[in-house]
């Protein structure tokens, strides 16, 4: 299981090691809200121990450490029972993201160490107890645990390391040189310091960097040779630099830094997408790392999704999943938000309330915006990609963050009958709006095919008109709140009337339409009767062309799509009336009116205007009401004209 998730073995030890980070910041947080502890907190850190002659490699750390109970349900997961599901899961999930997610999920960072152990032992005491626990498995799907008497603070991982197979990339992990490469690598951010006794000659090293990993590895073993005919003691050397990577300029860290950072917090194999840094200087200070994802997680539209970034005060960790620093439309972004000045007491209930915590709130949603549009200039598929893996997700931000409405809209993109593929911005569109036109016109529908084929286009095509083609369930909310953008205000081609005539064509076919209203007037009224069970109104149409009839809704009613989408939710609707549009011009519509202008008691004339608000609602990709009914009268009149 774990050999189909992880394709680098050496990143079990940047595995083991965030997770000691984690619990090295789980206890110092427990110990600033005055929890009564059992353990140490003078000298918190991380300790990498090795023995060549056995073979084993050790991760320790003096941090929170686990219950019994905790080690059973989270370290025994996947032996215990999560093994059949979670390799189904992973069969069925096709890329890398996927993958990722069920890993998060399991929590199987822990079982990477069976890449290159035959056997992991774990030892651990909760820093509330006295009593610790021991977990050992060979990792071939069960496990033994025992309650200890005795037990050091924190949690030993204890791996017993396979033989060295440099052909399959499984290295000698007992060599310091390895182990500083890798420490250097993935974890030299990590704010704990991660030791290791070492026999090396150089005194005066702290950190390894990649282009040294080389000389290190010479100098290591040469110093191992030194330190055995010398009899040299060993010493404790520390690994890792732990400056906060938030904290330092931007011409220290490269972007290989910045993405391995970018990986650790949000358990992303991906590189970011883009890297935002904030920095706040002033009476309320506070520094920001924060990434843009360049895939969007599974769990996005999840209900029980995890969402905010990663808050530090003074680089002291406060809370994973800070909600109250990221709204929720923006939920995808990952980082970490250090400030100076908050309370270390504070809660998520006073967190909600904090004016700092809202002020910084509001510069970094504006700063997150802000970057989008630099990137919509600046590189075109980067922000293709942007749009296509969170736009629908940005979207829920019209609906609540008034602040920044318009800042949304301006980088928002829609599909729009200008272009097949490509989506455009608003901006885009204005631009291309024809003389003296008012109105940005959209249709929402469930594809971009039904609507394209809606007789609601047919006039907009004729003239050449742009319609914004919205197909996300989002824009059925977003378009009734949001009245315009840059002064132009959104009309629904489905709703209300529809004018496209310029101030000549009006004048040219006004006595045109004056006739066709007397003549058809008796026909309008007769059918608003007989169809008032389904429709409010029996109107003539000026957006029809080739179609004969089609449903449209009141300026200010909710759409069907819309209608449909509360009921689902469980909301009680009443059912809301269209208005029935006529074509003119078509024949079927002036035979109707031909043949009740005759004989307005004639059999068949209700039944064709039923037949004729059933297309028109099938048109349009709706339902009916009673389609059994329907294709009886449509199999009726079809034998009639064989």
């Amino acid at each position: 299981m774990i050999h189909s998730i992880y394709s680098n073995k050496d990143v079990f030890l940047r595995e083991l090691i965030s997770n000691a980070s984690d619990a090295l910041d789980k206890l110092r947080l427990e110990a600033l809200r005055g929890t009564e502890l059992r353990a140490d907190t003078s000298d918190l850190h991380i300790e990498i121990e090795v023995d060549k002659e056995h073979r084993t490699l050790t991760v320790r750390d003096n941090g929170i450490g686990m219950t019994h109970d905790e080690v059973v349900g989270l370290i025994g997961t996947i032996a215990k029972s999560g093994t059949a599901e979670f390799l189904r899961e992973l069969k069925e999930s096709k890329d890398a993201a996927a993958s990722q997610d069920l890993i998060g999920q399991f929590g199987v960072g822990f079982y990477s160490g069976f890449m290159v152990a035959d056997q992991v032992t774990l030892v651990t005491r909760h820093a509330t107890e006295t009593r610790g626990t021991r977990w050992e498995s060979t990792g071939e799907g069960t496990y033994t645990i025992e309650e200890l008497d005795e037990a050091p603070q924190g949690t030993s991982v204890i791996l017993r390391l396979k033989p060295e197979d440099t052909e399959d990339s499984l290295f000698d992990y007992t060599s310091p040189w390895k182990i500083k490469e890798i420490v250097k690598r993935y974890s030299d951010f990590i704010t704990w310091p991660i030791r290791m006794a070492t026999e090396s000659t150089n005194a005066d090293a702290s950190a390894t960097t990649d282009a040294d990993a080389e000389a290190d590895k010479s100098e290591d073993e040469a110093g191992e040779k030194a330190g055995d005919k010398a009899g040299g003691e060993p010493r404790l050397e520390t690994l890792n630099s732990m400056k906060a990577l938030w904290a330092r300029s931007r011409d220290e860290v490269s972007d290989d830094e910045y993405h391995e950072f970018y990986k650790h917090i949000s358990h992303d194999w991906n590189n970011p997408l883009e890297t935002i840094r904030m920095q706040a200087e002033g009476t309320f200070e506070y520094q920001a790392l924060l990434f843009i994802p360049s895939q969007a997680p599974l769990d996005l539209f999840m209900r029980e999704r995890k969402r905010g970034v990663q808050l530090y005060v003074k680089r002291v960790f406060i809370m994973d999943d800070c909600e109250e620093l990221m709204p929720e439309y923006l939920r995808f972004v990952k980082g970490v938000v250090d400030a100076q000045d908050l309370s270390l007491n504070v809660s998520r209930e006073t967190l909600q309330q904090d004016r700092q915590i809202q002020l910084m709130r509001r510069r970094l949603v504006k700063k997150v915006l802000s970057t989008v549009k630099d990137m919509m200039s600046e590189n075109a598929e980067r922000y293709a990609t942007f749009w296509k893996e969170f736009g629908r997700a940005v979207k829920e931000g019209l609906l609540d963050d008034f602040e920044n409405r318009d800042a949304i809209l301006e980088i928002s993109s829609f599909a729009s009958t200008h272009d097949p593929e490509r989506p455009t911005t608003l901006r885009q569109y204005l631009d291309r709006m024809k003389d003296g036109q008012q109105h940005i016109y959209y249709m929402t529908g469930e594809s971009r095919s039904i609507i394209e084929s809606s007789p609601h286009m047919e006039a907009f095509r004729e003239k050449g008109y742009e319609v914004l083609l919205l197909t996300d369930p989002i824009d059925e909310m977003w378009v009734g709140s949001v009245p315009e953008f840059d002064g132009k205000q959104f009309q629904s081609i489905a709703k209300g009337q529809v004018d496209l005539d310029t101030e000549e064509e009006k004048k040219e076919g006004e006595a045109e339409r004056e006739q066709q209203k007397k003549d058809f007037a008796e026909l309008l009224s007769w059918m608003t009767t007989a169809l008032s069970e389904q429709v409010k109104e029996v109107r003539l149409s000026s957006r029809l062309t080739t179609s004969p009839a089609c449903v449209v809704g009141d300026t200010h009613d909710v759409t069907p799509q819309l209608e449909n989408m509360f009921r689902a939710m469980g909301q009680d609707m009443p059912q809301i009336k269209r208005i029935l549009e006529l074509n003119p011009t078509h024949p079927l519509v002036t035979g109707l009116r031909e043949a009740h202008s005759a004989d307005p008691d004639a059999a068949g004339l209700a039944e064709t205007a039923e037949l004729i608000h059933g297309m028109a609602v099938l048109a349009e990709g709706g339902e009916l009401s009673d389609p059994a009914r329907f294709i009886k009268l449509m199999a009726d009149r079809l034998r009639h004209t064989l």
